[in-house]
Parts: structure tokens; C-alpha cells; sequence
């Protein structure tokens, strides 16, 4: 069996704790998700302190503990691996790596309807202009990939600004609602009935939205190779960013909800309406077009980091030859996998103008969110058996063990667990508008299957590559003894 990818190819260590820590907020902070927490209603904070509990902590616990037992570039890949083998690590890699595609064209449809606020009423006549949005997309997108190919050093500073453009917003929405309760009152009623989350199918679908919003802090471990100090970088990054977040979700969506109705909001561009109408009503609407270019710079900003995190499977699988070699190679100027980085940024492009064929703009942008959530989360549940599944390995001096230790550490993955399979198992549920439901359902599962079959087949290939490679090479000379 192939170990995991110790000796990569020299790579170059830019990302301080600083980079690190800017780079996880803007992979998992995202006002689009604020918006789509605040449609749902006062009941939406207590679903997100339940996904703060039931799945953010145990994430957040296994990747501090697991990067710090195995700080190797490919970060879930070399975890699955290690745990489970060579399948195990390339599907977790593989589901990863292919569950990201929609995510793209996602984010930058939500950047490029933010964008339209800067133009004010002219922008009103491209909101529905599908070449608009796909225009963006693409050009983004060649953008993103042509920045990380040049380097981390030169990529990160998209994901900064990022970061900056993702928390400013949410930080001015709070100081913004606080005027406009005092001067306006409140748009909502918050009483302890409506913030309880209500038991229906409605709502459960909506959890696993909610539950996705707190993905994303994985992702950073996936560069090990290019961080400085990996194992103390990791965890000062990741508690951090992780108060940081965990208080912008909250709190922002309670500021919407102070702001508007939550059936005035909608997830596509409920948060730059929100804060327009705001701006207005305070007399300060010049905001609106700086908000509007902040949120566009956070949507690239997250588009690169995870492009560039995410390129870093297929570069590992390419050094372990379960991909062609080609894309395991590092360029000898910019020192990145430049292979791995083109290609991914390529398929999202591809996936981008397929998703649109024969739909309109908004409904491209749910297809595209539907499409992310259920394969999104099946490499976490290798993450999290490869957690449980660690647990037997002792932990060296060099490893950062969860508080509380082995039990502790235990009981979180475990909960991650279950919180991951309810949640897939929700992101099948057809929404209530949809017309034929059935068909949804085995449309979603179907579609999985494929993508796991396809994942299948192209390690099978892989094997078959590393046998032959082993035949053309010969068995390694034995050693004599002196």
C-alpha cells in the first residue's frame, strides 16, 4: 500500500497563523447563508447553536486533533488513508474534490447579484440576465485559477481580502440594526415560541443548509505542505476563526431579522436587500454600493480559497498515481501544483456553463446549493470514522489531543457522525414546491450513485497504473548482508 504523499515535491510554507485564520473565515463565513438562516425565521439561531453543537465543535475537534497527528499536505486524504487504506483515502478525496464543482458557480452567482447593488437602479435590469451571472462566473473563475497557479503567496491575498470583505459586512449589518431598532423598531417579534425550532419536514431540510454553512474548516489542512509550522499554525487559526464565525452567524442573523420580515427575505440576494433598504431608511444609502463590493470581494475570496485547498487532492492522488502523475506535478518557478490548480479550474468552469443550460438564473443558483449539500457531506463521514478509527493510535508528544482527552475526543466524532448521516439523509428530502417529487428524490440519489461509481472506476484505474508501474520498475534489489 502506497503511504501518504511524506515526500511531496518541495512546496513553498506562506501561510502564517494570521493567513490561516483569514483563510478559514472566508471558507466558512458567508452572508448568503445569513440571509438564508434569517428566511426561515427567529427559530433559524436556535438551528444554528445546534449545528454549532452537533457539528461545527466536532469538526473543529477532529481536524485540530488529526492535523496534528498527520500534518501532511492533503490533510482529509492522508487521514482517511491512514485509517482505513488507500480506498477509504481516495474516495474521501475524490467526493471532496467533486462535491466543490456546483459550490463555485454558487458563490459567484451570489457575488455577481451582490455586485449589481453597486450600479444601483441599472443594476436592476441584469438580475435576471443569465448571461450576466454566467459571464461572471467564468471570468472569475479564470481569474481565481490563474492567480493559484501562480502561488499561495499570490492567492492568499484574495482570500485576505476575502475574509475582510466576508466580516466587515456583518459587523456594519449589526452596528446598522442597532440604529434601525432604535429609530424603527424591530421587524420582528422575538419571543421564546418563535425562536424554537418546529419539528416538521419544512424545517428539517432547512437544518441541513444550516449544518453546510459550518462546513469549510477542513479545507485549510489540505495545504499542510505550505503552512509555517503546521501543527502550532493549525490550532491557533482554528479557535480563532471559529469564535469568529460562530458569533458573525448568530448575531448577523438576528440583525437581518431586526431589519426585515423574514418572508421578505430570499437566500439569492435577501442580504444585500436587507441592507439597502436599511441604508435607506437611516438616510445613509451611499453604504450600499461599498457593502455590495465587500460581499463580491468575500464571494471571490472564498471561491479561491477553496479552489486552491481543494487542488490539492487530485495533486496528492497524482503523486500516489491514483490519477495520472501529471497532476502530481510542482512547477519548477511557482513551486504549486499548477496541474492540479488548472485542471480543477477548468471543471469548474465546465460546471458552470452546464448548470445553467435551460434554467433561469435562480433556479440555477438552488439547483446548484442542492446539488452541493448531499455529496459535500459524505467525506465527512470518513473524517469523522477516521476520528474513532485514530483513537487506537497512541498520540505522541507532538499531538494536540481534544480537551478531556480519548473519551472526549470520542464522543464529539461520534456526534459528528450522526449529525453528518441525518444530515445527508435530509438533503434528499424533495422541497415542498417541488412539482414532482419522486423524480427529485431518485434524481439526487441517482446522480450520487454516478459520482461514486465514476470515483470507483478511476481508482480502479489508478491500481491498474500502479501495477504496471511496478512491473516496468522491477522488484526493489534486496539488501545483502555485510
Amino acid at each position: 500500500m502506497p503511504e501518504a504523499p511524506n515526500s511531496v515535491p518541495s512546496l513553498k510554507r506562506e501561510l502564517g497563523v494570521r493567513d490561516l485564520a483569514l483563510f478559514y473565515i472566508v471558507s466558512s463565513l458567508s452572508v448568503r447563508w445569513i440571509a438564508t438562516a434569517a428566511a426561515s425565521g427567529p427559530s433559524s439561531i436556535a438551528v444554528w447553536l445546534l449545528a454549532l453543537i452537533g457539528f461545527f465543535l466536532p469538526l473543529a475537534a477532529s481536524v485540530l486533533e488529526m492535523s496534528s497527528r498527520y500534518p501532511d499536505e492533503g490533510g482529509l486524504y492522508v487521514w482517511a488513508q491512514k485509517a482505513f487504506g488507500d480506498f477509504s483515502g481516495f474516495m474521501a478525496a475524490w467526493t471532496y474534490w467533486m462535491s466543490n464543482l456546483p459550490y463555485f458557480s454558487a458563490i459567484l452567482y451570489f457575488a455577481a447579484g451582490s455586485l449589481l447593488f453597486t450600479a444601483g437602479d441599472r443594476g436592476k435590469a441584469l438580475a435576471d440576465e443569465t448571461g450576466y451571472f454566467l459571464g461572471f462566473a467564468l471570468i472569475a473563475l479564470a481569474l481565481i485559477t490563474f492567480l493559484n497557479m501562480l502561488g499561495v503567496k499570490q492567492g492568499k491575498w484574495l482570500n485576505n481580502a476575502g475574509a475582510i470583505g466576508s466580516f466587515l459586512p456583518v459587523l456594519v449589518l449589526i452596528a446598522i440594526s442597532i440604529l434601525f431598532w432604535r429609530h424603527e423598531g424591530s421587524a420582528t417579534h422575538f419571543t421564546w415560541p418563535s425562536m424554537m425550532p418546529h419539528l416538521n419536514l419544512k424545517n428539517a431540510i432547512f437544518w441541513s443548509t444550516i449544518f453546510y454553512a459550518f462546513a469549510g474548516v477542513e479545507c485549510g489542512s489540505f495545504m499542510g505542505g505550505e503552512i509555517r509550522n503546521t501543527r502550532k499554525t493549525i490550532p491557533r487559526a482554528l479557535v480563532f476563526a471559529g469564535i469568529l464565525v460562530t458569533l458573525g452567524y448568530i448575531l448577523g442573523t438576528i440583525a437581518m431579522l431586526i431589519a426585515m420580515p423574514s418572508d421578505q427575505i430570499n437566500g439569492l440576494g435577501g442580504f444585500m436587500t436587507a441592507m439597502a433598504q436599511m441604508c435607506r431608511t437611516l438616510g445613509i444609502a451611499w453604504m450600499t454600493p461599498v457593502i455590495a463590493l465587500l460581499i463580491t470581494v468575500a464571494c471571490l475570496g472564498a471561491a479561491g480559497a477553496y479552489l486552491s485547498s481543494t487542488a490539492r487532492l487530485p495533486f496528492v492522488a497524482g503523486i500516489d498515481n491514483y490519477l495520472p502523475a501529471v497532476f502530481g506535478r510542482v512547477h519548477p518557478r511557482w513551486k504549486t501544483p499548477y496541474v492540479a490548480v488548472l485542471s480543477y479550474g477548468l471543471a469548474g468552469i465546465l460546471f458552470a456553463v452546464l448548470s445553467q443550460v435551460a434554467t433561469s438564473v435562480k433556479g440555477a443558483y438552488d439547483e446548484l446549493v442542492a446539488m452541493s449539500v448531499i455529496t459535500y457531506f459524505i467525506p465527512y463521514l470518513f473524517l469523522f470514522a477516521a476520528m474513532i478509527r485514530l483513537q487506537r493510535e497512541p498520540a505522541g508528544p507532538h499531538v494536540i489531543r481534544v480537551p478531556g482527552g480519548k473519551r472526549v475526543a470520542l464522543t464529539l466524532a461520534y456526534i459528528g457522525l450522526f449529525s453528518t448521516l441525518c444530515t445527508i439523509g435530509l438533503s434528499v428530502i424533495p422541497a415542498d414546491d417541488e412539482r414532482n417529487k419522486p423524480l427529485a428524490v431518485f434524481k439526487t440519489v441517482g446522480m450520487t450513485a454516478i459520482l461514486i461509481a465514476v470515483g470507483v472506476l478511476v481508482y480502479a484505474l489508478g491500481k491498474r497504473r500502479q501495477a504496471r508501474s511496478a512491473l516496468r520498475l522491477g522488484p526493489e534489489p534486496a539488501v545483502q548482508p555485510e
